[in-house]
């Protein structure tokens, strides 16, 4: 595989923990990607690909500095995100017979893992063919989950001729029963980073069904709805409009081997990503929290829909809800789940001029 895989000191924290920053790079022309990814919540600090006239961009939001991602981790910006991904309502949860007490984060929930979670630790890191892996041992009740949980996360880059991939694999073992669901949070913006709202990003999933949601975010008691006739119909390519924070129940459930969900293009860069997943659901959030105040890596505000986060999962609150993919892990048994974002460029419609 030709990647470069690089390593720099990105700064240290107020423990006085040092923090680097692997870059990861494949491909040449339009075939070429270059990720930075952090030992600091294995965040995906930098996405850089070109657009169809070749000009590259950093693609995904994020800061340059370390303090930034401290001080503002609630906006979990490229980050890794467990024990578990999305929210478990009333911040606890039963398993054989046993409550289990978690810390609340987000109101009365417990959010991305809490405010502990994996996004706001250090990963021990080292080089594997085409990229990095993260390692880590949370301890027995961190956060209030149960099980001594060993987790490695891989980050691997590769090029083609039709374009260029970054894959995240992710491994978990426990000691005790407990409840695993990970994920990346990286927000992008295929236009590039500063460039303004990419809810002109066109959008297309593979999803007949979505979790329709309280005030909370917490999924409604009964079955998924039907997406046909509503604004959450993206069986269809089409612009993305208005406001998004749900879970899209994706066709196909969980597969052993990841299968395209998704596709998002920017109709003025040319850029394309095709997303593919093992995971049964996808969060679509449109950064609605984002207000100007926080300057990205760029040297620009962040308003909302600065960036799309496309968040493959399994649905939340699945550990109160029975009648959803199961997130139980067990000893003896391994949690695999595996992402692939794979960019590319289009030439523009017929009749239509790139911006």
């Amino acid at each position: 595989m030709n990647t470069q895989v690089g390593r720099e000191p990105f700064g240290t924290l107020g423990d006085g923990t040092g923090v680097d920053r692997w870059t990861l790079q494949a491909g040449s022309g339009a075939g070429a990607l270059r990720v930075g990814v952090l030992t600091y919540g294995g965040i995906v600090q930098s996405v850089e690909a070109p657009d169809r006239d070749g000009a590259t961009a950093q693609l995904a939001l994020g800061f340059a500095d370390l303090a930034s991602y401290v001080v503002h981790g609630g906006s979990y910006f490229g980050a890794l995100v467990g024990r578990y991904a999305n929210r478990i309502a009333g911040a606890h949860f039963a398993l054989d017979g046993r409550t289990y007490p978690l810390t609340p984060n987000d109101g009365r929930n417990s959010l991305h893992g809490g405010p502990g979670g994996f996004s706001r630790v250090v990963w021990d890191a080292r080089e594997v063919e085409g990229g990095v892996e993260l390692h880590r041992v949370g301890p027995d009740g961190e956060e209030g989950f149960p099980g001594t949980l060993d987790v490695r996360v891989r980050y691997t880059v590769s090029a083609g001729p039709g374009g260029a991939a970054l894959r995240i694999a992710y491994r978990a073992r426990t000691d005790a029963p407990t409840v695993v669901s990970l994920t990346n949070h990286t927000y992008l913006n295929l236009g590039g980073d500063g460039s303004g709202s990419a809810t002109g990003h066109e959008l297309r999933l593979a999803a007949s069904r979505y979790t329709p949601v309280d005030s909370t975010g917490i999924p409604l008691p009964g079955a998924p709805a039907e997406v046909a006739g509503t604004r959450f119909d993206f069986r269809t390519a089409r612009a993305v409009d208005g406001a998004y924070d749900h879970n899209f129940a994706l066709d196909g459930g969980v597969s052993e081997q990841p299968r395209r969900v998704a596709e998002l293009y920017d109709p003025r860069s040319g850029r394309a990503l095709e997303l593919a997943t093992t995971e049964p659901g996808l969060q679509l959030y449109t950064a609605g929290h984002l207000d100007g105040t926080l300057i990205g890596t760029s040297g620009f505000p962040y308003g909302p829909a600065a960036g799309l986060a496309l968040e493959t999962q399994h649905f939340p609150d699945s550990p109160n809800r029975p009648d959803f993919p199961g997130t139980v892990l067990r000893p003896g048994a391994s949690y695999r789940s595996e992402t692939v974002y794979g960019f590319s460029v289009r030439a523009p419609r017929a009749g239509a001029e790139a911006a």
